[in-house]
């Protein structure tokens, strides 16, 4: 099934390609891709914050070097969520108290794709407190998904998706706690990475309310790249993971894989369940086994409750939720007793299975709306369902702190739909080169 395209702009190792065989400068990719943006972004608005005079001076630095190995990215531009903080610019989380919120120094991701050679045009639009399937906040409007202007590109990392799949940029890093990678991605029809939790620090990426040397790492939070392709997820999170990673990969006929495309509580559109099992059909005709039900699975109506129990208390920090009550450092411990009892069935049930297949959320792109998706309803399947509980979708990864990728399968509505692919903790190139073999065979 065909996936709707909207820019046929290189990723960001075929950029790179070109700046080390001299066809074009930094400071021309760097022009280009400026021009790109002023063209295209007025009807989108993904790139909130930008940064192009410190970009066009990085870029002339860089002009007549010869870049080493060590740095793979050389000249390539690009964005970066908003939540990130890059030393000179302001990091709001969209919160109008906090526009001036001028970073003092760069995020550990920032840094390390510095370090590679990226030169950063600016920041990408995020909801308030990255709280939202859309990307929108009183600072910098509304972001709108490139495919169509009337929907919105997914939140948190929206903004982020947005630029990449309209071709803006050829890459970009976001973060991920409630499907905000994920979610964008199969909205925009791009590629994008939840890594598996605690592989890329999140230094730097703390709320502002919090002050600039507040402790970044969050409960089930994580950070992770999104791109257009397999082989630049794969060199963007190599370059910011923070220990070495399994490198083996099986050949996609030899894997055993179960397909999730039921949870308790969270039904699926039929625009979104019918890419993600043609894709499986697909994946059988190539010699892969997809299984459609497991007894290893864990109880996913107990996960749901205890992630999403563990998801309001980190985002949190502990005051009391939206019932007035506070949690005790009992029920935090249980939740983290609960959190190990979970992650021991996924590795069970990794021993049999090489990858779960499953969709990233239970519909396409949402039309654009003025609450919180999270706050009202989803229309699945012409009926009326709680959208709190599409969270689960994003839980199945985040809960037991598995790595996840995702890669576009199809269209329907005209629109592009996605598939994640879940390994493993620590396997996350596994999720990315399986997520591209399957990629090859469903689209050549």
């Amino acid at each position: 099934m065909a996936i709707p395209r909207l820019t046929d702009q290189p990723g960001a190792i075929a950029l790179a390609a070109q700046i080390r065989a001299g066809e074009l400068s930094p400071r021309e990719a760097v022009e280009a891709a400026i021009a790109r943006i002023e063209d295209r972004d007025m009807p989108i608005d993904a790139v909130v914050v930008c940064d192009f005079e410190r970009a066009r001076t990085a870029a002339e630095a860089l002009d007549g070097q010869v870049p080493g190995d060590d740095r793979p990215l050389f000249g390539v531009p690009m964005t970066i969520k908003e939540s990130f903080d890059i030393a000179g610019l302001p990091t709001c989380w969209g919160h109008e108290r906090f526009a001036d919120n001028i970073a003092r120094r760069d995020s550990f991701v920032v840094e390390r794709l510095k370090a590679a050679g990226a030169i950063f045009l600016g920041k990408t639009n995020v909801p308030p407190d990255l709280a939202d399937w859309q990307s929108r906040n009183p600072v910098y409007g509304r972001t709108r998904n490139p495919h169509d202007t009337a929907r919105t590109p997914g939140g948190s990392s929206g903004g982020a998706a947005a630029a990449v799949a309209s071709g803006m940029v050829p890459c970009e890093y976001g973060s991920d706690i409630g499907g905000s990678i994920r979610v964008p991605a199969h909205f925009c029809g791009v590629w994008g990475h939840k890594a598996s939790w605690g592989l890329v620090p999140m230094r730097g990426h703390a709320h502002p309310m919090l002050g600039q040397d507040a402790r970044a790492e969050v409960a089930l939070g994580v950070a992770g790249p999104i791109a257009r392709n397999a082989e630049d997820l794969a060199l963007l999170l190599r370059l910011t993971a923070t220990m070495p990673l399994p490198e083996q990969v099986r050949p996609l006929a030899g894997c055993r894989m179960l397909l999730v495309a039921d949870y308790p509580g969270s039904p699926v559109d039929d625009a979104v369940r019918g890419p993600v099992e043609a894709a499986a059909d697909a994946l059988e005709g190539a010699g892969v086994q997809v299984a459609r039900s497991s007894d290893l699975l864990p109880d996913l109506a107990a996960q749901q409750r205890s992630y999403m129990k563990m998801l309001n208390i980190a985002l949190a920090r502990g005051m009391p939720g939206p019932d007035g009550k506070r949690a005790s450092a009992s029920d935090w411990f249980d939740l983290l007793d609960a959190q190990a009892r979970c992650e021991e069935a996924w590795r069970a049930l990794f021993e049999v299975y090489d990858f779960v297949l499953a969709p990233p959320a239970p519909v396409l792109a949402l039309p654009h709306g003025e609450g919180r998706v999270f706050d009202g309803k989803l229309a699945i399947n012409g009926r009326e369902e709680d959208a709190g509980a599409a969270l689960a979708w994003a839980g199945l990864a985040t809960f037991p702190n598995l790595p996840s990728t995702v890669l576009p399968v199809g269209e329907s509505q005209g629109l592009p739909c996605g598939m994640q692919v879940v390994g493993p903790r620590w396997h996350d190139l596994g999720c990315i080169a399986a997520a591209r073999a399957i990629g090859d065979v469903l689209h050549g």
